[in-house]
């Protein structure tokens, strides 16, 4: 039993998953720092307000914290944003400039669900051959 367990602990997807795991979470710390002391302070100087977490409202003595949830709002669309502008969009250039330079032709977006069926209903009309 011992020995099945080393191979499953050496297997090559289990030392990867590992060291993903900790690069995504040193991500995390990245991101984390990069919405906290530049994105929000942003929003704070444009909006004048950085915190919202005060906002309450109260109905029959129970206490509700719409402004944590604003908080955990604009927290999740600022950290969404800088991963797509910081990350995605400048790793899809990265690529598709290595395609092109490789000669091999740039990823097209995939096609709608509208062009999908459009396509299957061709061909659902066409004769069948002989």
């Amino acid at each position: 039993m011992l020995q099945g367990f080393k191979k499953f602990i050496l297997r090559g997807n289990v030392l990867d998953l590992a060291v993903a795991f900790v690069m995504g979470a040193a991500f995390v710390a990245v991101v984390n720092s990069l919405v906290n002391d530049l994105l929000t302070p942003l929003i704070a100087a444009i909006f004048g307000k950085q915190d919202f977490s005060a906002l309450t409202f109260t109905v029959n003595h129970s206490v509700f914290r719409y402004g944590a949830f604003i908080n955990a709002l604009i927290s999740f669309v600022l950290i969404a944003a800088a991963l797509y502008f910081f990350v995605v969009a400048p790793l899809n250039a990265m690529a598709d400039r290595r395609r092109r330079k490789a000669g091999l032709p740039a990823i097209e977006d995939p096609p709608t669900e509208v062009e999908l069926l459009t396509e299957m209903r061709d061909l659902m009309r066409t004769p069948p051959r002989p």
